[in-house]
């Protein structure tokens, strides 16, 4: 299964090691990632990150929310799409 974290982290180093970590140590495998700052947030992070794993999207969040430098986390399931191949004959 497949989640997306969009995530408001504060702006320290190492925080997005350590929610990745987060991710990692709770049995979430990384699959993509993409942020950027926010000038008119006070310079937070605000970073999309999708996941995959066995394990219930609201698990990773409670854990998540727990780092110091996460301000928010919201988990969306992400819709598993089949991928249709033609074959020419």
């Amino acid at each position: 299964m497949q989640y997306r974290l969009d995530l408001v982290l504060k702006p320290s180093e190492g925080a997005l090691l350590r929610v990745i970590g987060t991710a990692e140590r709770r049995g979430f495998r990384p699959v993509s990632i993409n942020g950027q700052p926010s000038a008119a947030d006070g310079g937070r992070w605000h970073v999309a990150l999708v996941v995959d794993g066995q394990r219930s999207g609201e698990t990773l969040r409670h854990q998540l929310e727990k780092v110091y430098d996460c301000v928010s986390v919201q988990v969306t399931e992400v819709a598993a799409t089949a991928q249709v191949q033609g074959v020419a004959a």
